[in-house]
């Protein structure tokens, strides 16, 4: 099983991004999804996340971001807007994933990051 993050790129202040996180595997299905960030010399923080109950947002992106899913796919994607100098960083996936197959287990598991440089 394998989560794929892309999406990343260099904007300029204002512009938008769509990163995608998909998993690959047979038999898997996605829970949760949280999308995380970490800015140079600083520790990753939780941006959004989405649940079976909702989504939720850090203070800092809150009507910029937009968190969603296709189960469909096995897929979560976080559009950002509006997009500041300070939302430079590594963008990470975390979702939690089940396989079905040989026998039903859970764990959590990370994309592998992709870059965002927003240039004021």
């Amino acid at each position: 099983v394998q989560l794929q993050a892309s999406g990343g790129g260099s904007v300029q202040a204002g512009g938008s991004l769509n990163l995608s996180c998909e998993a690959s595997g047979s038999d898997i299905t996605i829970g949760a999804v949280g999308w995380f960030r970490q800015a140079p010399e600083k520790q990753r923080e939780l941006v959004a996340s989405i649940t079976r109950g909702g989504t939720n947002y850090a203070d800092s992106v809150k009507g910029r971001f937009t968190i969603s899913r296709d189960n469909a796919k096995n897929a979560a994607y976080l559009q950002m807007d509006s997009l500041k100098s300070e939302d430079t960083g590594v963008y990470y996936c975390n979702a939690r994933i089940t396989q079905r197959r040989p026998e039903e287990i859970t764990f959590d598991s990370w994309g592998q990051g992709t870059q965002v440089t927003v240039s004021s």
